[in-house]
């Protein structure tokens, strides 16, 4: 009984996140995943969705701390929660928030990894190796492309797999992205992305197009304005991509470039403001975590040219103890 009024009410929140917040379907599933997690422990509890109260968040949030999730797993599922019973006050079916004054775990206990710059050209310099060969496939030509675009423009997999041709406009060096909850952004590129892409669309992309056509499918049909096709003349998917990335780099993923092309831009001198706006992050405190990775490059500019902290490394070793310390009082 239990398992059946939670389900009804969870296909009423489908409707919801799809009609009026527009999620796209990949995300309005993984809130459903984590409200359906939930809706199981809740039933666990003789509890049901609509009755749930503050201590059974608690008492969740707990569960999921001891059986080993992370907090950033356990803050996002209790971010779920917020909007769900958000939604249920709005519309009336609950009169009191369980999830108010329930502390979020920390978010970004563990930061987000990024390449080296050096690991980063190297598998950027391989694949150019590969698409450059006298006698390179469509698909070098495409794999350089997405490689290119995933660092140069810190895109989602996600977003790379549904841009379409019309999305580009390398004339004026960028492209239109459409991100979660169909947000869309202008998002810049550089000089060998764009030479990259430009390349493919030329050389590589009229090739798999070809195949797509022959196919002469009504999805095959479909595809034609998909950006990046496979070999059989389709979209490529999300799992594809990762592969992709992993085979030219085994410690790399899409994400992981995502990372890396905002680490490196923040310890290049980029504001946190410009990196929001080029990743999508709808919050800036999502883009702040990227000065905490930036901070080994913060310190090297405060000891370049900072005349305090110049002054007692290159004196530190000519200067006695006791003027040393001076140093130390007055920096």
């Amino acid at each position: 009984m239990e398992g059946t009024r939670n389900n009804s009410l969870l296909r009423d929140y489908q409707t919801y996140l799809r009609v009026e917040k527009g999620l796209r379907p990949l995300t309005g599933e993984a809130y459903l995943g984590d409200l359906r997690t939930f809706a199981e422990f809740l039933e666990g509890r003789n509890g049901v969705l609509l009755l749930a109260v503050q201590d059974d968040v608690a008492s969740f949030l707990e569960h999921l701390r001891t059986h080993g999730i992370d907090s950033r797993s356990t803050a996002r599922k209790l971010s779920c929660l917020r909007g769900f019973y958000k939604w249920l006050l709005l519309d009336r079916r609950i009169h009191h928030d369980p999830t108010v004054n329930i502390e979020s775990p920390k978010a970004w206990k563990v930061l987000p990894k990024s390449l080296a710059e050096p690991e980063v050209a190297e598998m950027l310099e391989r694949a150019s190796m590969a698409a450059s060969h006298p006698q390179a496939k469509a698909t070098a030509l495409r794999d350089r492309a997405i490689l290119e675009l995933l660092y140069a423009g810190g895109l989602r997999v996600s977003e790379v797999t549904t841009l379409v041709t019309s999305d580009l406009r390398l004339d004026v060096g960028r492209v239109h992205v459409r991100g979660k909850g169909d947000k869309e952004r202008i998002v810049p590129l550089g000089r060998t992305a764009i030479e990259s892409i430009e390349e493919y669309l030329r050389q590589g992309r009229p090739h798999l197009e070809r195949i797509s056509s022959a196919r002469k499918s009504t999805v095959a049909r479909a595809s034609t304005a998909t950006l990046f096709l496979s070999l059989r003349g389709m979209p490529l998917t999300r799992q594809w991509i990762w592969h992709l990335v992993k085979s030219a780099n085994s410690e790399a993923s899409p994400h992981r470039l995502r990372h890396s092309c905002a680490t490196h831009m923040v310890e290049h001198g980029a504001d946190l403001r410009s990196v929001q706006t080029m990743l999508g992050h709808a919050d800036i405190s999502t883009t702040q975590v990227y000065t905490h990775l930036a901070l080994g490059r913060l310190k090297e500019v405060h000891r370049l040219h900072h005349p305090r902290a110049t002054r007692r490394i290159d004196e530190a070793a000519e200067q006695p103890a006791h003027i040393l310390e001076e140093l130390e009082e007055t920096a």
